[in-house]
């Protein structure tokens, strides 16, 4: 959904060698291994300059791609590097995976090294993340769990129904929990609204067994533009606690990819803002791959959530060919009208994959995933067969009909599980969403409500007026058909 927000180049440089010196990695203090660790090593250093390197070793599960960030302390400036795909911003510094070195398996290492300048002083870094993840620590003790009420279900694609260890079909019907995707980039806070278990609880209350959870790749990836409060580990904590209180439950979390990096100006551009602080016609391929590897990689083990790769793409705005964009869907790299390089459907599929991850995965089509019309056509390939489509519809959208659903979304719902990951409408009723659930009802398919947020339902739209779960009149229709589905 569109929902209102609330409110260098790097240059060549000789070397002469003077003194090297080095830093080794934080030993753990247990004894167990960190997930990641990160050797930074001064090898030679003269007048103005010196010539640095980093050992990256990952001790998680296999990555796709990777990305390596640290602060300099004294304004360091890189000026060359090699090994990897060098930048600076500020303090920060981040060397990414190139195509050739992008696989780090579990307990493989990879070194890169680099040219910078430096005056008064130059103290090494002390700070090291991988992927997001803080490197050179001890892994995380657990937290208590949240209090247990059931038990999500691990769902599988058969055909073109999900279903649960059992077999049995299962169908997603419940709500969007707004603000993970821009609270923290905003600077105001990581959710938008109570998210404890009460909060929790209440969506429960309402016979939901779904939630999706929208994102922000710079507040999961804790980008040098992020507070540190509200990014990085700390944006990663509270989506896993999230995650864990809608499965204790009995709820299944749906994790978004909601805002995204990448500059974008042109057709229904949201924002010129290069920052992900508004959506984008398509995911980037700097940030969005290692994103979701490292979204993989912290959920692979625990087969509940689903993975919904983009929220809403809409790279036919930014051409007038239908070809084109659906090329661009799919397959990303230089796309038309979009100025930054894109991540295709196929790319995100393959980080999630490469990181050892069989979850369920979510792909919603062209014009703001309202548009299923070639989804079948042009579908990513999913090696382990998990892969569903998504589906976006209001009541202001183009296919907003059951004569767009029929000739459209049916052909799709016959070769793979269909979802509906938003439904709404800005009247502040209910007469469009009681449509779009008897067709979905009708054919045993998924859906899901925007959103459960205390807005104004014209601009929202918001479901609740109140997180203990009070409706809005808009609210009210989802509410009662759920119970009435499920009594």
């Amino acid at each position: 959904m569109r929902h209102p927000p609330r409110s260098v180049l790097l240059a060549a440089a000789g070397a002469t060698a003077l003194i090297a010196s080095a830093v080794a990695p934080a030993l753990s203090a247990q004894g167990a291994t960190p997930a990641c660790t990160v050797e930074y090593t001064v090898t030679n250093q003269w007048a103005g300059g010196f010539q640095g390197s980093v050992k990256v070793t990952n001790n998680q599960a296999a990555l796709g791609s990777w990305r390596m960030s640290f602060d300099f302390a004294d304004g360091q400036k890189v000026t060359q590097g090699w090994n990897a795909a060098w930048s600076q911003s500020g303090t920060t510094v981040t060397a990414a995976s190139e195509t050739w070195n992008a696989s780090l398996g579990t307990g493989a290492s990879v070194t890169a090294g680099f040219l910078a300048d430096w005056s008064g002083g130059n103290t090494a870094p002390t700070a090291f993340t991988l992927n997001g993840t803080t490197c050179n620590v001890d892994p995380e003790p657990p937290t208590s769990p949240p209090p247990t009420t059931g038990t999500a279900p691990a769902l599988h694609v058969s055909g073109t129904e999900l279903e649960d260890a059992s077999g049995a079909t299962h169908r997603l019907l419940g709500v969007n929990r707004s603000g993970g995707e821009f609270m923290c980039v905003q600077g105001r806070g990581i959710w938008d609204g109570p998210v404890d278990d009460a909060a929790i609880k209440a969506i429960a209350d309402w016979k939901a067994d779904a939630v999706r959870i929208p994102l922000n790749e710079e507040c999961w990836l804790g980008l040098s533009n992020i507070k540190p409060e509200y990014g990085g580990a700390n944006y990663i904590n509270a989506v896993k606690d999230l995650v864990a209180r809608v499965e204790a439950h009995g709820m299944t979390p749906i994790l978004d990819l909601h805002w995204t990096y990448g500059q974008y100006t042109g057709n229904s551009a949201g924002c010129s803002d290069v920052h992900a602080t508004c959506q984008k016609p398509m995911p980037d391929a700097q940030y969005s791959p290692p994103f979701w590897a490292s979204v993989a990689s912290t959920f692979k083990d625990d087969p509940a959530p689903v993975y919904d790769l983009f929220n809403e793409p809409y790279p036919d705005r930014a051409t007038t060919s239908t070809t084109d964009a659906w090329k661009c869907w799919r397959d990303g790299g230089s796309c038309p009208g979009i100025p930054y390089a894109v991540a295709g459907m196929q790319d995100l599929v393959d980080s999630i994959r490469n990181a050892g991850s069989t979850n369920v995965i979510m792909a919603g089509g062209l014009a703001y995933a309202n548009d299923l019309s070639q989804w079948t056509a042009y579908r990513p390939q999913d090696p382990v067969g998990n892969l569903a489509a998504a589906y976006h519809g209001y009541n202001f959208n183009t296919c907003a009909n059951e004569s767009c659903w029929n000739s459209t979304l049916a052909p799709v719902a016959a070769q793979v599980p269909l979802v509906a990951g938003e439904i709404g409408e800005n009247t502040c009723a209910h007469g469009f969403t009681d449509q779009v659930m008897k067709w979905f009802d009708d054919r045993n398919l998924s859906y899901l409500g925007w959103a459960w947020n205390t807005w104004d339902c014209s601009s929202g739209p918001s479901l609740i007026s109140a997180y203990d779960g009070t409706p809005t009149a808009y609210g009210i229709g989802l509410r009662d058909h759920l119970r009435a589905l499920n009594p």
